[in-house]
């Protein structure tokens, strides 16, 4: 059955070398043009093979006639839909990436140096933030090389990681983090949890070690008597300085003075949390995409609130900025084309595992202002 809408346009050629090019992997029980958009062509019935299997295959058939497929669930039916485009990437300019990159190892020894000097740091005193630079640098590039090998390896096209230098005047950290783009859809959630996974878990193998040598070197006594800034506690960082030192810190008037290792392994951990959070387009957002569907969405509103609870009630003055920008790009996320096909018991364990890691580095109160 054909359901031609009045003024049809798609060319009846274009149809049925669709409709043959899916013969041996789909029986067809019905088609509609112009459905669920303008242009595109549904096909309704069942696979004859399991997508995940054929999807590569499928999709290269379309993609020659013009096309890209889309599996959706429609209500007990199973919708084979024919995009009118073909996804081509873009030429990234890898000058871009090299320049932020080296930008942003200028602003990480910049802060390393006057993390560890105290003061105002001069061009022939840079050096002496080595330290932090290299180990921050280690976990943000092991986190987006894993995203990269990731979408590589399924075949995404993607662009080199793009690093965020943030000014050592004007912070703590001397970046913002770093991501990469997907210049294209991934084909089915096993995909998307590869690459969504990958950052975060490929991050952590390095700011585990890295905190745990930096608090093993790293000095405990009385805090300063002036004013200083106290890093918050994830429940990780709890947990690394209780293996460390045998005891919770900061107890009893005593704190760890964190070196410049230590520090890097804790704003690692902190980056981690942030890309977790799971909305949207962050690395939690995949996970948890792939894991409820859309019912991922009904989590926008009790996390939006539950980042204003920590602004009004603590001192968690940064997640009003955050609420802003997961208030507009919080809402959107990463569908596979085929979004029909289940995770396999493996990549579920996986994407738990991710949401736990979450559990562990998330820090309600990154930063305290502690005055003398």
């Amino acid at each position: 059955m054909l359901d031609l809408p009045p003024g049809n346009i798609i060319p009846v050629d274009e149809v049925e070398a669709l409709r043959h090019a899916v013969a041996d992997l789909f029986q067809v029980a019905d088609t509609t043009l112009d459905k669920p958009k303008a242009g595109y062509v549904r096909f309704r019935g069942r696979f004859l093979q399991d997508p995940a299997d054929c999807f590569a295959q499928l999709r290269q058939r379309f993609e020659s006639i013009g096309y890209t497929p889309q599996i959706r669930q429609e209500d007990d039916r199973i919708a084979l839909i024919g995009m009118p485009v073909v996804f081509e990437a873009d030429t990234s300019n890898w000058i871009i990436n090299a320049v932020l990159f080296l930008a942003t190892i200028a602003t990480t020894l910049y802060v390393g140096a006057a993390y560890e000097l105290e003061s105002a740091v001069t061009l022939d005193q840079i050096w002496r933030g080595i330290p932090f630079s290299l180990s921050l640098m280690l976990i943000l590039g092991a986190h987006e090389l894993g995203h990269y090998f990731a979408a590589r390896h399924h075949k995404v096209p993607v662009t080199l990681p793009y690093f965020i230098p943030v000014p050592g005047m004007v912070s703590f950290i001397g970046t913002m983090g770093a991501f990469i783009r997907l210049k294209g859809p991934v084909n089915n959630r096993r995909a998307l949890l590869d690459v969504g996974a990958a950052g975060p878990l490929a991050g952590m193998v390095f700011a585990i070690p890295i905190l745990l040598y930096g608090l093993a070197h790293s000095e405990i006594g009385p805090p300063p008597a002036g004013g200083y800034l106290l890093e918050g506690n994830s429940i990780l960082y709890a947990l690394s300085k209780l293996l460390v030192f045998g005891q919770m810190l900061p107890a009893n008037g005593i704190d760890v003075s964190l070196n410049q290792i230590a520090w890097a392994g804790w704003v690692g951990l902190l980056v981690t949390g942030l890309n977790l959070i799971p909305l949207g387009q962050l690395d939690g957002g995949h996970v948890t995409y792939v894991l409820l569907g859309d019912k991922a969405r009904q989590l926008f509103w009790p996390i939006i609130a539950g980042l204003m609870a920590l602004t009004l009630f603590t001192d968690a003055s940064m997640w009003g900025l955050w609420i802003v920008l997961l208030f507009f790009f919080g809402r959107s996320y990463a569908e596979p084309l085929d979004n029909v096909t289940p995770l396999d018991s493996r990549r579920r364990l996986v994407a738990i595992l991710t949401l736990v890691i979450f559990f562990f580095v998330f820090i309600p109160v990154p930063f305290r202002i502690i005055l003398p």
